[in-house]
């Protein structure tokens, strides 16, 4: 028999759903290499996301349909309202976040967008306390100042050097980051409801149908008839390696764990982002850089074993 003052065993980490959302973190971070690669061969903002919804789109369309098929009680859960709410919640988050982060780099650099992105945790943390009954936890804050102070020092290096177009880019990409952590709140609220798979598919279709029709209206349809091989190739890479694969392990991993602890797990995807930027595009990595990375890195992971400390505690 237990003892009386027997502390009861903390709750069982979920490495399936932390290995999940870092899968995901780290192929959603090739997306600005294959972006930067379209920009360079002269393709529009629209249209470099509507290539890669158009590799996309299909895949989404088979295995909602393969969904429906297995899970015919499906149907039942999808009323116009839940449909309108998934729909609504995916074109936010896959459609008008990643509008604004293909905008945004056309101005700044593919490493620097993502650490921006990499903010995207405190907002879900932020975004959780003032609309979703979270509560707040303090000890965060210095993380958070540390990550940001690590921002600056990469924003003032690039305030110097090549400053044209940098806050509109940065502001463009913080939009992203800000859109992408809400859309984490309502996208669990509605997997819960028709799981993570049929979410996916249907959040995605409808973003995909929207950008298709935004660069149909401002490219025209005579655009895509020039684009050469190599274009076609990295639309396909961006559509399955940095849209369709991460979009189905990230949402797997925020069912399992959450938004919270799966916006801890993006520290991957700046490195991955950093490594591909400097061997693939070129970019600059200087010691302004250096320091600047790290203390975003090292602010981002403090944040991370915080927040899990306090959620094995049960906070």
């Amino acid at each position: 028999m237990a003892s009386p003052t027997t502390q009861p065993a903390p709750p069982a980490i979920d490495m399936i759903g932390y290995g999940l959302a870092i899968g995901g973190a780290a192929l959603f971070s090739t997306k600005g290499i294959f972006i930067k690669l379209a920009f360079a061969e002269g393709v529009s903002t629209e249209a470099t996301l509507a290539l890669r919804m158009l590799v996309a789109l299909p895949v989404y369309l088979v295995i909602l349909l393969g969904l429906l098929r297995r899970h015919p009680a499906a149907m039942a859960l999808l009323t116009p309202r839940r449909l309108f709410a998934c729909m609504a919640v995916g074109a936010l988050g896959y459609y008008v976040s990643s509008y604004l982060d293909f905008a945004g780099l056309a101005f700044v650099s593919a490493q620097y967008e993502r650490l921006v992105l990499f903010t995207y945790p405190f907002f879900v943390l932020l975004f959780g306390v003032w609309f979703f009954g979270d509560r707040m936890n303090w000890k965060l804050l210095p993380a958070m100042l540390i990550t940001y102070a690590g921002l600056m020092v990469i924003f003032a290096w690039n305030l110097a050097v090549q400053p044209e177009g940098l806050l509109i880019g940065t502001l463009l990409v913080l939009g992203s980051a800000l859109t992408f952590a809400f859309y984490q709140h309502l996208a669990r609220r509605q997997m819960l409801v028709v799981g993570a798979g049929l979410f996916t598919c249907i959040g995605m279709s409808t973003a995909a149908v929207l950008a298709i029709g935004q660069s149909l209206l401002v490219d025209g349809p005579a655009t895509y008839a020039g684009f050469d091989a190599r274009v076609w190739m990295l639309g396909l890479m961006l559509g399955i390696f940095g849209t369709v694969l991460p979009s189905f392990l990230l949402n797997a991993g925020i069912a399992r764990i959450g938004a919270r602890a799966t916006s801890s797990t993006a520290s991957f995807g700046p490195i991955v982002t950093i490594v591909l930027a400097v061997f693939i595009l070129g970019e600059d990595f200087t010691l302004f850089h250096a320091i600047g990375t790290a203390l975003v890195l090292f602010g981002s992971s403090l944040f991370a074993r915080i927040e899990n400390r306090a959620a094995a505690r049960g906070k």
